[in-house]
C-alpha cells in the first residue's frame, strides 16, 4: 500500500522542523554553557562591581592643596597647555606634592600643566609614580610592578588617552594595587585581592572583558553580538519546540513532570522548566545582545559638545584671574580642599570644591562638594525658572515645555549602581526626541540627557537585564530575591541544556 504524496506545505514544515531541531541541539550545547555561565556570573556582579576609582575615592585620596603656592591662573594654565577653547573639564588638584591644573580638551586628550611655574607635564617616571600612589592612599610604602598599556583590570577604552599606566602594588592586608598614568601622574585605578578574584568569576566572563578581545574594540562587539545572538537563537528555537512537544491532556508515567511533558529526567526539567521561563529568558538574552548598542540604534546619554558650549555661556578659554590667594579669599577659610572645579555653568563661572572629611578611604571620605562664584565669592542664586531659561539653548528650535524639581528617584532618574544626586531638576523639551536635561540646582551643572529613545532602552535593556525596578529597588532585599529566583530558573534551564548535551556528544555508540 503506497503512502499519501505529501503537499508542498508538508514539505516545508518537515524540512523547517528538521532544522529547528538540529539548530537547537547542536548551538544549545554551547549555547547553554555561555547562558549558564552568564547567569552565575551575574549573581557575582551583583555584588562586586568592575574595579574603578569613584569620583569620593579619587576625593579621598587626594592630598589638601596648598593654595599659596598656586602662582598659575586658569586662563594661563589653559594657554600654557595650547587650548584654543575652555576644555570639557578643569579642575585644580594636587599631583604628589605639587599643585596641578588638569584639563580635558573636547578631543577627549588630558592636559597637565603645574600650578606653581605653568610647566607643562607630559611625562611622570616609575619614581614619582610610585610617590603620588604613596601619598595618594596615605601609605608608609609602595612599590613600582610595571608599566604597561594595557592589563586585564584596565581595559576600558575610556582610559586609552592616559596610557601608559605605572601599576603601583601597596603591599597592604587588603592586597591594593593602584594605576597612574605615565603622561598626567593621575591615579586612574585601584584594585584590591578580592575585587580581582571575584571579577574572574563576575564581570571578566560576563561581559567577556578578556584582555586580547577587549583591547579590540571592533572585535569585542563583534564576539558580544554573535555569541549573545546565537543564544537568543537557541532560546527562540527552544521555545517552539517546548510548545510543539507539549502535552497538557495526556498523562505520562512518574517523572514525566506532572504529565505536560512526553520527556522523562533531566528532559523533562529542561523542557517544563524552559517554558516556564520562557519570556524571562528571552527578554533577558535579547536586552544582554542590547548592551553594545548594536548599529548605534539609541543616541549617546549626554549632549554633544555644541550644546554643552551653549549652555555654558562660554567658549574661549577664559575664567576669573584667581591665584592662591585670591582663592583662598573665594573659599572663605574653607579648610583642606581636595579639588576644585572651575566651569562655566548657565553663563556663571563657578568653583566646585570637594572637601574631605573622615571615615573614608585610608581614613577619609568626601564630606561635601561646595558650589561658589568665581567672580565674587558668592553661593550661586539660581532659580529653576532661570536654569530652565538657560536650558533652552540645549535644544535649538525647541521649546521648554515643562520643568520639575524631582527629591526622590522615578523611573528614569535613579541611583542602583551608580550614585544619583538629589535634588535635581528635569527640563523637558518639546521636540521630537521628546528631550529631557538633568541640571544641579545647586550649582547649575548638567547631570545629563534622556530623550523617547534613551528611556526606551532603560526598559528594553536596564529593565529586563538588570531588573531594577522602582519598587523592588527601594524595598532591598525585594530585588536581590527577585534577581536571585530568576536567575535559579535560568540556572535550571541552561545547566539541564548542558547535561543533556554532554550525554548526547559522549554517549556510547552502539555496536552493529
Amino acid at each position: 500500500m503506497t503512502r499519501p504524496s505529501l503537499s508542498w506545505r508538508e514539505h516545508c514544515w518537515r524540512f523547517t522542523r528538521r532544522w529547528l531541531y538540529l539548530v537547537h541541539r547542536w548551538a544549545g550545547i554551547a549555547g547553554c554553557l555561555l547562558i549558564a555561565m552568564w547567569f552565575l556570573s551575574g549573581l557575582v556582579m551583583m555584588y562586586v562591581a568592575f574595579p574603578a576609582l569613584t569620583d569620593s575615592e579619587r576625593h579621598a585620596g587626594l592630598p589638601p592643596l596648598d593654595l599659596p603656592a598656586v602662582r598659575v591662573t586658569p586662563a594661563a594654565a589653559m594657554a600654557g597647555a595650547g587650548l584654543d577653547r575652555f576644555p570639557r573639564s578643569l579642575r585644580l588638584e594636587t599631583m604628589g606634592t605639587l599643585p596641578v591644573y588638569r584639563m580635558v580638551d573636547w578631543r577627549g586628550q588630558p592636559h597637565t600643566v603645574s600650578a606653581r611655574d605653568g610647566t607643562r607635564i607630559e611625562q611622570v617616571d616609575a619614581a614619582a609614580a610610585r610617590d603620588i600612589a604613596a601619598r595618594f592612599a596615605h601609605a608608609g610604602g609602595a612599590r613600582w610592578v610595571e608599566t604597561a598599556a594595557r592589563d586585564q583590570w584596565t581595559v576600558p577604552n575610556g582610559l586609552n588617552a592616559w596610557r601608559p599606566l605605572h601599576r603601583i602594588a601597596l603591599d597592604d592586608e587588603a592586597g591594593t594595587e593602584l594605576y597612574v598614568s605615565a603622561r598626567t601622574g593621575e591615579v586612574m585605578r585601584d584594585t584590591n585581592r578580592a575585587e580581582r578574584f571575584w571579577n574572574w568569576l563576575g564581570a571578566v566572563p560576563h561581559w567577556l572583558y578578556f584582555t586580547p578581545v577587549r583591547a579590540d574594540p571592533p572585535l569585542w562587539r563583534q564576539v558580544v553580538l554573535w555569541t549573545s545572538g546565537v543564544c537568543v537563537a537557541v532560546a527562540v528555537s527552544g521555545i517552539w519546540i517546548g510548545w510543539l512537544r507539549l502535552r497538557v491532556r495526556r498523562r505520562f508515567a512518574h517523572g514525566s513532570a506532572g504529565g505536560t511533558s512526553p520527556y522523562h529526567g533531566w528532559m523533562a526539567w529542561h523542557h517544563v522548566a524552559g517554558l516556564g521561563g520562557a519570556l524571562f529568558l528571552l527578554a533577558w538574552l535579547a536586552s544582554g545582545w542590547l548592551s553594545v548598542n548594536p548599529n548605534q540604534w539609541f543616541p549617546a546619554r549626554n549632549f554633544d559638545q555644541a550644546a554643552l558650549e551653549r549652555y555654558a555661556g562660554q567658549t574661549l578659554p577664559r575664567f576669573p584671574e584667581l591665584d592662591g590667594g585670591a582663592l583662598a579669599a573665594r573659599l572663605d577659610g574653607m579648610a583642606a580642599p581636595r579639588e576644585i572645579r572651575m566651569a562655566w555653568q548657565a553663563g556663571l563661572p563657578v568653583l566646585l570644591v570637594a572637601d574631605a572629611g573622615e571615615d573614608g578611604l585610608a581614613g577619609l571620605a568626601v564630606r561635601t562638594i561646595r558650589a561658589i562664584r568665581a567672580d565674587d565669592g558668592k553661593t550661586p542664586a539660581l532659580s529653576d525658572a532661570a536654569l530652565a531659561a538657560a536650558a533652552a539653548s540645549l535644544v535649538p528650535g525647541a521649546r521648554v515645555a515643562g520643568s520639575e524639581r524631582l527629591a526622590q528617584p522615578d523611573a528614569y532618574w535613579y541611583g542602583h549602581h551608580q550614585p544619583r544626586r538629589f535634588p535635581v531638576l528635569r527640563v523637558r523639551f518639546d521636540d521630537a526626541a521628546q528631550t529631557w536635561a538633568y541640571i544641579d540646582p545647586a550649582n547649575g551643572s548638567l547631570l545629563g540627557r534622556s530623550d523617547r529613545s534613551r528611556r526606551a532602552y532603560r526598559w528594553l535593556f536596564n529593565a529586563a537585564h538588570s531588573w531594577d525596578l522602582g519598587w523592588l529597588l527601594r524595598h532591598r532585599p525585594a530585588w536581590d530575591i527577585a534577581v536571585w529566583a530568576l536567575s535559579l530558573a535560568g540556572l535550571v534551564i541552561s545547566v539541564s541544556g548542558v547535561v543533556i548535551g554532554w550525554r548526547r556528544l559522549f554517549r556510547p555508540r552502539r555496536r552493529s
